[in-house]
């Protein structure tokens, strides 16, 4: 078997059992709450418009945005906000099919049942709603997708889910992974589909074997989703009983590689782990500050501008001091140390467009700037950075994209655009032969590397005297290489993370 496919199809039972309850459970409320709500309101005709208006509001807002709007609203991150923001998305088909379904009775079915003296509740459990079943069970299978597909983009929030698999492999260019991760999607979406399908069949035409189908491919879906669980705890009964060290990344191959580091290293020492990859900044260094995630790798530069919301720009080492004061003051985060190197913003081009308008500073592209479209990832134009560019430079490029950061270096790499905003230790930069551009009047803060710990991780011991050996331990070239080998080689994350561990102890880190 390829050895990435075998790689991906271990991740498989964790990343299906997580997707399977939360697919469920989210399909299962929306149902107890979306029925007897649109039973209800088909007795309140001005209640029935704001109810099925305020559900189609809903549905209008993409999942990813409802997903991320409940990590505020919520003030934390992982399951809970993603079976909420689902719940809310299935509302829509679910609700408007059940009044849709109960309005559209025959009008004389209904006074005929009147008419044999039934109340208005007999008439609605004993002829609306079983007349209703098919038009109710469709919406409740189109939930079914919509929801199916959806949890896939719960992976930003710090949920665990197939999208996982889907957003490690757009950005680290696994084809491989990303494949598992739509394949698996869709087979759990027909099966719920069909599943759902024998169960209305039956109950409508009174066919024993179809429910007893449809009931055992729920009944083996929610064997799934406990099987992982439970064979893990199986397997952790002789552990330590501890609660598995939680470790955050953001949405590049750098934080993919160093998290699993960190994993490496402490499952190593004998301690279990949780990797949450895959998050943006804010919601990741919240969840740090609210201890949901124990430690992971964040730089000078985005805690100084995001979080600390400084304009100016102040040497590299005063950065780093007035930072561990301020996330230790502020939030009684732990700055365990920088790592040993520092991966900043660079703006880059291709050698033609260098040598076509000699092109050597950022200084020297103010000039052609407006000839020119620049690309950057999803963060970079809502950060201080953007500002503070555009400012020292007087830049004013002649248009804007955004992309996913791995997809940008193909994009400057073909000529979809002039300039991209790279990371100075991704292995692209070479491997793509661009040029960076020289930041004469340091517009770009330092961006050290460094490991931080929630308030809770700082009073455990055991975990600071393992990972205090990474301190100073990771250059520059280790990790560029290291992100090359991801990135270019497709090598998987565990390996590389593996191979960058064993050079580190032979440094002694």
């Amino acid at each position: 078997m390829n050895s990435q496919l075998s790689a991906q199809l271990q991740l498989l039972p964790e990343y299906l059992s997580a997707h399977i309850v939360l697919s469920l459970l989210a399909l299962a409320l929306g149902i107890v709450i979306c029925v007897p709500l649109g039973a209800f309101i088909t007795r309140l005709p001005r209640v029935q418009w704001l109810t099925l208006s305020i559900a189609g509001i809903l549905q209008t807002v993409p999942g990813i945005a409802l997903l991320a709007l409940m990590v505020p609203l919520l003030g934390m991150i992982g399951f809970i906000p993603a079976l909420l923001a689902l719940t809310l998305y299935s509302f829509l088909p679910i609700l408007r099919n059940s009044v849709t379904g109960i309005t559209e009775v025959d009008d004389a079915l209904i006074e005929a049942a009147t008419g044999i003296g039934m109340t208005d509740w007999q008439v609605l459990t004993k002829v609306q709603l079983p007349l209703a079943l098919p038009m109710i069970v469709a919406g409740i299978r189109t939930a079914a997708v919509w929801v199916v597909g959806t949890a896939t983009l719960a992976t930003p929030v710090g949920a665990v889910s197939l999208g996982n698999f889907i957003f490690a492999g757009l950005q680290t260019q696994n084809v491989t992974a990303i494949l598992v991760g739509c394949l698996a999607a869709a087979i759990l979406a027909i099966v719920i589909d069909m599943s759902i399908r024998a169960i209305e069949v039956a109950l409508t035409r009174r066919r024993v074997a179809l429910s007893i189908s449809g009931l055992a491919g729920i009944g083996l879906l929610a064997l799934a989703a406990l099987w992982q669980p439970l064979t893990a705890s199986v397997a952790n009964s002789d552990a330590e009983s501890d609660r598995p060290v939680v470790i955050g990344a953001k949405t590049f191959s750098e934080q993919y590689i160093l998290a699993e580091l960190l994993a490496q290293r402490l499952e190593a020492a004998g301690r279990s782990t949780s990797v949450r990859s895959g998050m943006g900044s804010i919601i990741l260094f919240d969840a740090l500050a609210n201890s949901d995630v124990d430690c992971y790798v964040d730089y000078t530069g985005t805690i100084w501008a995001n979080a600390m919301q400084r304009r100016g720009i102040a040497p590299r080492r005063a950065v780093y001091d007035t930072m561990v004061a301020w996330l230790d003051s502020a939030y009684g985060i732990h700055t365990l140390g920088p790592l040993g190197f520092e991966n900043t913003y660079a703006l880059a081009v291709r050698r033609e467009t260098a040598e076509q308008y000699n092109l050597q500073t950022i200084e020297d592209l103010t000039a052609v700037a407006g000839e020119l479209t620049i690309g950057s990832d999803y963060e970079f134009y809502d950060r201080p950075e953007w500002q503070r560019l555009q400012s020292t430079y007087n830049l004013e490029m002649g248009d804007r994209r955004t992309f996913d950061p791995t997809l940008m270096y193909q994009a400057v790499a073909t000529g979809d655009v002039d300039v991209i905003t790279a990371y100075s230790t991704d292995g692209r930069i070479i491997a793509f032969d661009l040029v960076v551009l020289e930041d004469t009047r340091q517009a770009f803060p330092p961006y050290d590397a460094v490991l931080l710990l929630s308030p809770d991780a700082s009073a455990d011991n055991r975990l600071i005297a393992v990972l205090k050996n990474l301190i100073d331990a990771v250059n520059a070239t280790r990790m560029r290489e290291a992100n090359k080998a991801v990135d270019i080689d497709q090598i998987a994350i565990d390996s590389v993370a593996h191979v960058l561990s064993e050079q580190l102890r032979g440094k002694g880190g």
